[in-house]
């Protein structure tokens, strides 16, 4: 439990204020007298002293419940148990998100807000996630957050459809329309958005007249193409043409007669498998030399170390994100420092996350404004919440970002 009591005015700091009012009242109400010529000593009255301050009760300060349900895995750690190589990196996404959030939690209680904080091991399990959407301790709570994999939200939120709480999904971009569950609040952007961000910036900026989609024949790259598509049909009016081809072997010959030689001829790359990619990218870098190309790619691409920071720079490369740290910033190396002091570890992307969430949700249950979702923007998150009817709320707030100078740099 983080909470810290607010402390009140001292509210006898007036009364020599009050005292002094009523001698001066009482003066000047009180018969004149007049001189004579011998007068009498007689010891000045005093006057009637102040009533005393009725004493205040202080209000008790609001205790905000939230509940956290993460993949701590304990299970693991029992007689003849360990933890594999898949459940001990949850249970460090676990503890990193669990810290940042706590410390934002306790940088809150300097404005007065108090919070109880339970922790609940998800276990990565379907039945346990089952069986806490039962817990009274977590339906009693003001405000959950987790769980964190898609499987366990759905399962969670299939229980939890009817009960009005705010059940925040912290770092899965999986889209709602798969939970369909009002009171769910989509912190990562779905990749719908990325696809639309993409899609409004060649529409607006490029205008070109065709765009070329290079797919890799895997299903998975329809989770971005068809977005994308409609987004730039609804934007551009369907002025302008998208070409869908399949690329074998990286051969894009077919493409040469629909390229131009004086414009930027656009290319999209929805696929995120290493070895399309690798030699997906080595032709288009062939045909750049030909053919201007401004290429717009996942924004996975981001994480991935096998993608050369030149090559990528000489396509003009583009790609969306919803996270982008600026680890120069006063705000950024406070974090860190505090960070360290209180946890003796440092800090990875997920204790950023698990802070900028902490802040945004703490500071909002405390103060009844769970229902406004205002933007925010955060260390390592912002966020634009927009209410979807039957889907709760989603951050749609992504920035386009290029490489340039060897590192990414946002466009807008």
């Amino acid at each position: 439990m983080t909470s810290v009591r607010n402390r009140l005015l001292p509210l006898s700091g007036n009364r020599w204020l009050i005292g002094l009012f009523t001698v001066l009242v009482i003066g000047a109400c009180s018969p004149k007298t007049r001189w004579v010529s011998h007068p009498v000593n007689k010891p000045a009255e005093s006057p009637a002293p102040p009533p005393a301050p009725k004493p205040v009760t202080p209000p008790v300060p609001k205790t905000s419940i939230i509940s956290l349900i993460l993949p701590f895995n304990l299970d693991h750690i029992g007689p003849g148990q360990s933890y594999t190589p898949v459940t001990l990196k949850e249970a460090r996404i676990a503890a990193d998100y669990y810290r940042g959030f706590k410390l934002a939690l306790d940088s809150l209680t300097f404005y007065g807000y108090n919070y109880k904080l339970q922790l609940f091991d998800s276990r990565d399990n379907g039945s346990q996630v089952h069986s806490l959407a039962y817990n009274p301790k977590i339906r009693a709570s003001d405000l959950i957050v987790g769980p964190i994999f898609p499987e366990d939200i759905k399962v969670f939120t299939s229980v939890l459809t009817s009960a009005r709480k705010a059940i925040v999904s912290p770092l899965s971009p999986e889209s709602p329309f798969t939970f369909k569950n009002q009171n769910l609040v989509t912190v990562n952007p779905p990749l719908d958005y990325h696809a639309w961000t993409t899609a409004r910036y060649i529409n607006d900026h490029i205008k070109p007249q065709k765009v070329f989609i290079l797919a890799s024949g895997f299903s998975d790259d329809n989770k971005y193409i068809i977005p994308f598509k409609k987004a730039l049909d609804s934007l551009s009016s369907n002025h302008i043409k998208i070409i869908t081809i399949t690329v074998v072997r990286g051969k894009l010959n077919a493409l040469l007669p629909q390229l131009v030689k004086d414009k930027q001829n656009v290319f999209v790359v929805p696929s995120t498998n290493q070895a399309f990619l690798t030699i997906t990218l080595h032709s288009l870098d062939t045909l750049n030399a030909h053919y201007p190309v401004t290429l717009f790619g996942h924004p996975n691409w981001e994480h991935f170390a096998f993608l050369k920071a030149k090559q990528l720079q000489h396509l003009r490369t583009h790609i969306t994100s919803a996270d982008n740290v600026d680890y120069r910033s006063a705000e950024t190396i406070n974090f860190i420092r505090s960070y360290r002091n209180t946890w003796h570890t440092e800090p990875s992307v997920y204790a950023l996350k698990g802070f900028d969430e902490g802040l945004y949700f703490g500071r909002l249950l405390a103060e009844n404004n769970l229902k406004s979702m205002a933007d925010f923007n955060g260390l390592h998150n912002s966020f634009h919440f927009q209410k979807i009817a039957g889907m709760g709320w989603v951050n749609t707030h992504v920035k386009l970002l290029m490489y340039s100078n060897f590192e990414l740099r946002k466009v807008e």
